[in-house]
């Protein structure tokens, strides 16, 4: 049987620049649980889920802080849009 196809993991701008002022610790578990999005993009709730009013984009829960991202089927990419901690990381789609 075949391996699963990796996905590329691409990062925004303001994905990059929120990420860079994270504490170390949190970064790091939040790179951790990014570059397991290469293997499954689609993880199974609470991880993952689809976020609602947001077609194609998706949450990745890490403790208190979230990740939104979009699957990219056709390129095999997975684009971070932005992160920050669960109470004021949805604002930022708006």
């Amino acid at each position: 049987m075949p391996d699963a196809p990796h996905w590329h993991i691409t990062w925004s701008a303001p994905a990059s620049k929120a990420l860079r002022k994270l504490d170390p610790q949190v970064a790091r578990r939040i790179l951790t649980a990014v570059s397991r999005l290469a293997d499954d993009p689609r993880p199974a709730p609470p991880t993952g889920k689809p976020l609602k009013g947001e077609p194609g984009t998706w949450r990745l829960k890490i403790g208190d802080w979230r990740v939104l991202y979009e699957p990219q089927d056709e390129q095999l990419v997975v684009l971070v849009l932005t992160l920050g901690h669960r109470r004021e990381v949805y604002d930022r789609l708006a």
